[in-house]
């Protein structure tokens, strides 16, 4: 077990969602340390706030974890403040809007700096320090659109199946220290992640309010049950962890059906896999 009453998180994204429901179980858990990180500084004083009658020593860092020197220099106050790292969970990430043609290349290259590149700076930056713990876990939020590619998902699915090849690829070259590295792939969860993606460049207006309504409906974990099911993951050192009933039958139906499984899973759930509604 990588837990424990000693171990120190960093969690990004934690100034809502599911970032901020970790937080919330590893505090219940005891542990001794939480660093908070998040560009949303209104939502990290409300993480932060809810943790106040935890025994956990509690941080807040505002960083953009797009910007490396910024995870350089959260990494230097956490050690300063906690004196290690022993969980990473890097959570943070965002959507955008439209299929490949109406999105711009800004729009993609903005999206991978944030999902995939905060994952690969987060990893880079603190792996040394988690290899010098006597058992640490690195963990890194994918999707189950990084088990399956649906229309209008090219920017959102590329980030996450890459997070999950990096991760799987990781995980594999660490195999026999004392770094345990998991790869999560939530569901539909009741976020505000589709709420506040950002709209393609040349995507219709009243698209995003279309995908914010179809997620609402279709999103039935929420996010305490998805960071109870990830610190139990963390536990048990499970390599791939799978949020949500929707999120077991992906991954089936992805495995036995690589060709055809947006038909069928399209025909289970009885509806489009799309944000917007058709």
């Amino acid at each position: 077990m990588t837990l424990s009453k000693r171990s120190v998180a960093v969690i990004t994204g934690a100034g809502s969602g599911i970032g901020r429901a970790i937080a919330i179980r590893l505090a219940n858990e005891g542990i001794a340390g939480i660093a908070l990180s998040d560009v949303d500084e209104l939502g990290l004083k409300g993480t932060w706030e809810m943790l106040g009658g935890t025994r956990s020593k509690v941080t807040t860092h505002r960083i953009d974890v797009s910007k490396l020197e910024e995870v350089k220099q959260m990494a230097e106050a956490v050690l300063t403040e906690h004196g290690r790292v022993t969980h990473l969970i890097n959570n943070a990430g965002v959507g955008v809007i439209g299929t490949f043609e109406q999105i711009s290349i800004e729009d993609f290259e903005w999206l991978m700096r944030i999902n995939f590149w905060g994952v690969i700076y987060g990893c880079k930056v603190f792996l040394p320090t988690l290899k010098r713990q006597d058992a640490a876990h690195i963990v890194n939020i994918s999707s189950v659109f990084g088990m399956i590619a649906p229309p209008e998902q090219s920017a959102y699915a590329a980030s996450k199946f890459a997070v999950r090849g990096f991760t799987e690829s990781l995980r594999h070259e660490l195999a026999g220290t004392g770094v345990v590295v998991s790869s999560v792939h939530p569901g539909g969860v009741k976020t505000n992640i589709a709420r506040n993606a950002k709209l393609g460049a040349n995507t219709p207006n009243e698209w995003k309010d279309q995908g914010a309504k179809f997620f609402d409906k279709v999103a039935q974990t929420t996010s305490e049950s998805a960071a109870k099911t990830i610190v139990r993951g963390i536990k048990d050192r499970n390599p791939r962890i799978l949020i949500g009933s929707d999120a077991r039958i992906i991954s089936l139906v992805s495995r036995l059906f690589p060709r055809a499984y947006l038909e069928i899973l399209e025909r289970l759930s009885g509806h489009k896999l799309n944000l917007r509604t058709k």
